[in-house]
């Protein structure tokens, strides 16, 4: 069980793409030992890629190996850091970095498990209180036969949360995604008075989880201008407005729909403590530009506890020992805290509405 006798939670870290720096990441990131005082870890993914990403990195391997699908220590008995070696899957290193369907294949049986893992009862051996998640390729998980366009679809879908939205976290700013992994023509036709409600009221969750007690949050327009008024385009007014007096009503301090070209000067000012952006770049960009070695993504709307770093698989220096491991141990951290925070928070039902 992971309810251990020094208390520890328990987080569990997918190694993303093997041909991708996941294995550096994940290896330089729970190097430090001062992580080990804090959590166990459990990382799913393939030992030999690991040890070869340590030996790169002149890390001493420091975790304990365990066969997928054996037996795992219990409660206080568990190692700070245990890697499942997913060692029967066929898979014949060094594979050229790059998309590919052995990549998607792997990386997507990675998470499956650890998701899977998540969802058991805390009393369960193989419980995990949360998981991070390092970066896989949407066009691997194509190339594998797999519909899924990311993580976050395939968590909503495993958890059956009703509803979900990706936020990002970094020093200086926050940011809820009304929508995500939608082509950019698309997203006027998926955008509703309920999915921007509850991209509202999720973010205001997350800023209580996170400490900020009366949260202050600006929520974009979809158009320049936010519309100017229906010139510009008459969603600002028709859709995005009604959902923020929804949320005004219920005691959400939420304003706009603001201009998005200003209001995120205003946020990193400190003047908002997060903002609802309506399509993936326009939240996306500003949270990169500001913060890309300390941003962290959280999926939102959840039964359990998932992070992840900002960034991709980046083939382009894989194997190279040149990846930075900033994002990923900031979202080790953040899960940390999330799961810490949950272990000592009463449970209570969710007042969210089904506004649609």
């Amino acid at each position: 069980m992971t309810s251990h006798d020094d208390n520890l939670p328990v987080i569990g870290v997918s190694m993303g793409d093997p041909t991708g720096i996941g294995a550096e990441v994940v290896v330089k990131a729970l190097a430090d030992p001062s992580l080990h005082e804090t959590a166990r870890f459990v990382v799913y993914g393939r030992n030999e890629l690991l040890t070869l990403a340590a030996d790169r990195a002149g890390i001493r391997p420091y975790w304990f190996r365990v066969a997928q699908g054996s037996d795992r220590a219990r409660g206080s008995l568990l190692p700070p850091v245990t890697v499942v070696d997913f060692h029967e899957i066929d898979f014949t290193p060094p594979l050229e970095a790059g998309p590919g369907r052995t990549g998607g294949h792997l990386s997507k049986q990675f998470v499956e498990e650890a998701i899977a893992d998540a969802l058991l009862e805390p009393t369960d051996e193989r419980h995990i209180d949360g998981l991070v998640t390092a970066p896989i390729c949407k066009e691997s998980w194509s190339l594998a036969g797999f519909k899924w366009p990311g993580h976050t679809e395939l968590l909503a879908h495993r958890t059956k949360a009703k509803q979900q939205a990706m936020a990002f976290v970094s020093p200086r700013l926050k940011v809820v995604l009304a929508t995500a992994h939608v082509p950019l023509m698309n997203v006027k036709d998926v955008l509703t008075i309920g999915r921007v409600h509850e991209s509202i009221e999720l973010g205001h969750e997350l800023c209580r989880r996170l400490g900020v007690d009366r949260p202050r949050i600006a929520v974009c327009g979809l158009n320049p201008h936010a519309g100017e008024n229906g010139i510009l385009g008459d969603e600002d007014g028709r859709i995005i407005a009604p959902a923020i007096d929804v949320a005004v009503q219920q005691g959400i301090d939420a304003t706009g729909p603001h201009p998005a070209d200003t209001i995120f000067i205003a946020a990193a000012s400190g003047r908002y403590d997060l903002v609802v952006a309506m399509y993936h770049d326009q939240g996306l960009i500003p949270v990169k530009l500001l913060g890309w070695d300390k941003a962290i993504n959280i999926t939102l709307g959840l039964p359990i506890i998932r992070t992840s770093p900002d960034h991709g698989t980046a083939f382009d220096i894989a194997g190279r020992n040149k990846a930075d491991a900033g994002s990923i141990r900031c979202a080790i951290e953040l899960a940390i805290e999330l799961a810490t925070r949950r272990r000592h928070e009463p449970t209570k039902p969710s007042s969210r509405s089904r506004l649609r």
